[in-house]
């Protein structure tokens, strides 16, 4: 059985894909307001005493488990109460039992266009960040693993797709374009099953795509698909909620793993992946 701790946008996509493969599953989230073809159970990860009591409650331990709850964008508080504490609570009341815990790219703070790996320092300017660096450290003392997520894209979620659709994207001006690295939701899910059945531990392993692109090439590439001029240039906002950062995120060591993502670029996602436009399309709509 795989523990799967929060039932978001990624946690409730792997629950769903493993229940499909026919795999044992248990989703937890701290509420319950829907119905599920897998048990979905209610406890808090930043809770020692629902952490345990979720442990009693298990009728068979879990093989591993996932961590991809969220911080529902919280500050430092509520990062350490989800990912230092949550995870804490989990080594505490599943002692041995792995956990892959999904991180971000956030942990790399570099601004100069480089190309980072899991070797490349880990020194962001956002506190935040600083705690996920922590984070995947108690987890990979426990015999984890941490997979550091580019941008999340998918149904019914593209930020960049979400704009041009609606008329509101604008190209960052400036001699310089940062990069922007995006991995696609089933992408993930692949990532995450795929670290489990190869045994992967004690690592850390960026989770991105094939094809990282300019923030005006993400805009200009969008725009030719759907036939409409290229967006009007803007002074780029240093102040947006992610940090400022200009990296190329390298998804090498994965792949030697034997992982390869279903989608290599956000281009080819919107040709293959037939719920991508219109998912994104009646979000714009319903606006």
């Amino acid at each position: 059985m795989i523990l799967v701790i929060g039932h978001g946008y990624v946690g409730a996509a792997l629950a769903e894909h493993l229940e499909k493969l026919g795999r044992a599953v248990v989703a937890v989230n701290r509420s319950l307001d829907e119905e599920t073809e897998y048990p979905l159970v209610a406890a808090d990860v930043s809770s020692a005493a629902s952490v345990s009591s979720l442990a009693d409650s298990l009728e068979t331990a879990p093989e591993a488990i996932v961590h991809c709850a969220s911080s529902s964008r919280g500050g430092p508080d509520a990062y350490r109460a989800v990912f230092l504490d949550g995870i804490g609570n989990l080594r505490a009341s599943f002692p041995g039992v792995p956990i892959v815990f999904t991180s971000s790219t956030s942990v790399y703070g570099q601004t100069d266009g480089s190309v980072v790996t899991e070797n490349s320092p880990t020194e962001p300017d956002r506190e935040t960040s600083r705690i996920l660096v922590e984070a995947e450290e108690l987890v990979c003392e426990g015999g984890g693993v941490a997979l550091r997520l580019a941008g999340i894209y998918g149904p019914a979620r593209s930020i960049y797709l979400k704009r041009i659709l609606e008329g509101t994207a604008k190209i960052e001006s400036g001699e310089v374009s940062r990069h922007v690295n995006q991995i696609h939701r089933d992408d993930i899910v692949g990532a995450v099953l795929h670290v489990i059945d190869s045994g992967l531990e004690k690592a850390c392993f960026n989770v991105a795509d094939d094809t990282p692109m300019t923030q005006r090439e993400v805009y200009e590439k969008l725009a030719e698909f759907f036939e409409k001029p290229h967006p009007p240039e803007a002074a780029p906002d240093k102040n947006r909620k992610r940090a400022w950062t200009d990296k190329i995120v390298s998804n090498a060591a994965l792949r030697a793993t034997g992982w390869a993502p279903l989608y290599p670029s956000f281009l080819k996602a919107l040709e293959k992946d037939e719920a991508l436009v219109p998912s994104v399309q009646e979000m714009v709509e319903g606006d």
